[in-house]
């Protein structure tokens, strides 16, 4: 479906208003099958996840050595499948909302209802940071209520009231939001959608093998600017050598900023 044929959109070509660019976008998303697919794996992969994590962990506890056992969080363990199967799986979605039109050449009949190309992609912005963020705080929830619901006696458990417990929930579903964002922002600037996935999973996972190979306390500095390790921090906030949560967040809205701001400056200059 093109934004000229969704409801809400003025028919004059070129006249879209920003609300039917919105309804536009809304119906392209949910009718699009990948989104489906997607979302769905991040739910199943992110329960599946934090239950097995849990699970295992229940089992092994009797024979847990004291010092894991004092160091154990039960906030972590039910959060870090679900921040790992969605930080990749949403950067995916958001990569696909952009590149999928210029594959199939849809993206003119778009701009053709809007030529003003950086209405449409705030539309995109506003359209899947809205769902993103709302599928990752409901994975967030439902990952760490199973988890906990999973690490019976004598493990320790935690509650919603437990210290922190929220601001991990909440944290973690706010900085999957951001990646995803982040992923929509590199195709915005690349358009091709292997290329997108590859420079965001370059990013995300390989420059941090990369920058192993730097001296200790180099190293140190360049990790802590990390993506994955500002996100492991949203479940554990005892991470060594890390930005505080709401500090990591704060880098992160950064590095999502920049990459709108590129793809919206390269997408208004560039032809469709």
């Amino acid at each position: 479906m093109t934004s000229c044929d969704a409801p809400g959109i003025v028919g004059t070509v070129g006249r879209a208003s920003m609300r039917g660019l919105l309804r536009s976008e809304w119906a392209k998303l949910r009718t699009v099958r990948s989104t489906g697919w997607i979302l769905g794996t991040t739910v199943l992969v992110g329960l599946a996840a934090s239950a097995a994590a849990t699970a295992v962990t229940r089992v092994r506890w009797p024979t847990e050595p004291a010092a894991s056992r004092a160091a154990f969080d039960p906030v972590e363990v039910s959060l870090m499948g679900t921040y790992l199967a969605g930080s990749l799986l949403l950067g995916v979605l958001g990569i696909l909302v952009v590149s999928s039109e210029y594959s199939t050449g849809t993206i003119r009949a778009t701009l053709a209802a809007s030529p003003r190309r950086l209405r449409v992609l705030a539309a995109k912005v506003i359209v899947f940071g809205a769902v993103s963020l709302v599928v990752s705080e409901i994975v967030a929830l439902a990952g760490f209520l199973v988890g906990q619901a999973l690490l019976s006696s004598p493990a320790p458990h935690a509650t919603l009231s437990s210290p922190g417990a929220l601001r991990a929930i909440g944290g973690t579903g706010f900085f999957l939001c951001l990646v995803g964002l982040f992923g929509l922002g590199i195709a915005a600037a690349v358009r091709h959608t292997a290329g997108a996935i590859s420079i965001y999973a370059g990013v995300l996972l390989v420059l941090p093998v990369i920058f192993e190979a730097l001296p200790g306390s180099l190293q140190y500095q360049v990790e802590r600017l990390q993506p994955l390790t500002i996100g492991s921090v949203m479940v554990d906030d005892h991470v060594p050598h890390a930005f505080g949560p709401w500090g990591g967040l704060a880098v992160v809205c950064g590095y999502t900023a920049l990459a709108l701001g590129l793809g919206a400056v390269l997408m208004a200059r560039r032809d469709a």
